[in-house]
């Protein structure tokens, strides 16, 4: 059963990747499909990067005394990633400014083989100024988004401290602000912080996830002829490149699983079974600028493990999970949504409640984490996190999307 999960996982994730690979390189005119996709007129560049992190202590296993000197306070990260940047003259940098986005990957040492492990990470990676502190120096913010594998996770004989990692693979998902120094036209050293959170979106048990706070040091080399890629910085903001204000339409169809801690004493007790996760969201967007939109969500849902309950059982037998009628796992909600477009990647929050439910686990709110990530001017792939009442993990919404009534030319 878990390596079928493994499998299911990795081919929901990966060809986002493969994927993003001709997306990462859309051409400066209108971009219809992937065929039109082009890296000719993009800046290329490779970089590497330090990281250091301080682990903070949120579940027993970074709490427990009598294990205290196997545990891990702090984290050191290695970074190879390769990126596509705005070049200075053309029409999107006009647009979005100093941005760039590519992939990367990460090998992460807690110090702490046995119990966590050194997990690898492979992930997407996108950044843009915030402001210009001097001529040679910018201020920046940036996310990372991916998976990561590698992982010791929980088990109650061979790794029983480990309460906090349930699963050999994990997203990661990172945000940060960082000073760049621009020495040299192909040459960058970046010094930030960042904030980083590791979790399996509750698809196994446990998911108390891993949450740094850290720093990093690094350093971009621009590669190819950097010269043969600088457009003319006098032309002015042109009147086909202001933006045109319009609603537009999201059709989203996601899935996944996840695994539930049932209620049962005034206690959590982990059911055994693994629970199906169906839903759609159907927004409606007014688009302000280029790099905002905002409307609200229609949220139809099916959670195969809503409502689930068990009962008082015999000690030495099997404790029962009882799954209720079907209309106790559908809901309908509506939520408030706001997005961050940026070339390629849309970065995307939300709040919401179930307005139409038999009630138990749909009251409340919901909060929606996603990134959406465009395979065409259209269509794009969805990955989100949908949370409860802003503290507890509800399940991962992988999917499929398209936009109705898109504008946009860039």
């Amino acid at each position: 059963m878990k390596k079928r999960k493994v499998w299911i996982f990795w081919s929901v994730c990966l060809p986002l990747f493969f994927l993003c690979f001709p997306v990462f390189s859309q051409d400066d005119p209108e971009v219809d499909s992937v065929s039109d996709l082009t890296a000719k007129k993009y800046l290329h560049g490779i970089e590497t990067e330090m990281r250091y992190a301080y682990v903070f202590p949120p579940k027993p296993f970074y709490r427990n005394q009598e294990s205290s000197s196997r545990l891990s306070r702090s984290v050191f990260s290695a970074h190879l990633r390769y990126g596509f940047y705005l070049p200075e003259g053309t029409n999107r940098y006009r647009v979005y400014g100093d941005t760039y986005w590519g992939i990367g990957m990460a090998q992460f040492y807690f110090g702490n083989k046995k119990e966590l492990g050194n997990p690898l990470a492979l992930y997407l990676y996108q950044g843009a100024r915030i402001a210009n502190l001097s001529q040679k120096i910018t201020l920046n913010f940036e996310w990372n988004f991916g998976i990561s594998g590698g992982w010791e996770p929980y088990d109650v004989e061979s790794n029983p401290n480990n309460k906090t990692v349930g699963s050999r693979f994990n997203a990661y998902i990172n945000t940060g602000l960082l000073l760049k120094w621009k020495p040299s036209d192909r040459l960058y050293f970046t010094l930030g912080t960042d904030l980083t959170h590791f979790s399996n979106g509750n698809t196994v048990y446990p998911n108390a996830g891993v949450n740094m706070l850290g720093g990093k040091l690094g350093a971009v080399y621009r590669l190819g002829e950097v010269d043969r890629h600088q457009y003319p910085k006098s032309k002015q903001f042109s009147s086909d490149l202001m933006f045109s204000q319009h609603v537009s339409y999201d059709v989203v169809l996601f899935g996944s699983w996840r695994r539930k801690g049932v209620a049962y004493n005034g206690e959590r007790v982990p059911s055994p079974d693994s629970y199906p996760v169906i839903g759609a969201n159907i927004s409606t967007l007014y688009n302000f600028s280029h790099k905002f939109r905002a409307g609200l969500s229609l949220d139809p849902l099916y959670d195969g493990s809503a409502n689930v309950y068990t009962e008082d059982f015999i000690i030495g037998t099997e404790q029962p999970f009882i799954t209720p009628d079907l209309k106790y796992q559908l809901a309908l909600g509506v939520s408030a949504r706001a997005e961050f477009v940026m070339p390629v990647f849309s970065v995307g929050v939300g709040l919401g409640t179930n307005v139409l439910h038999r009630g138990g686990d749909f009251k409340g709110t919901y909060q929606v984490f996603l990134l959406k990530t465009r395979v065409s001017k259209s269509a794009f792939i969805h990955i989100g996190y949908n949370l409860k009442d802003f503290s507890q993990a509800n399940f991962l919404m992988l999917g499929m999307g398209y936009t109705f009534g898109n504008k946009r030319m860039y």
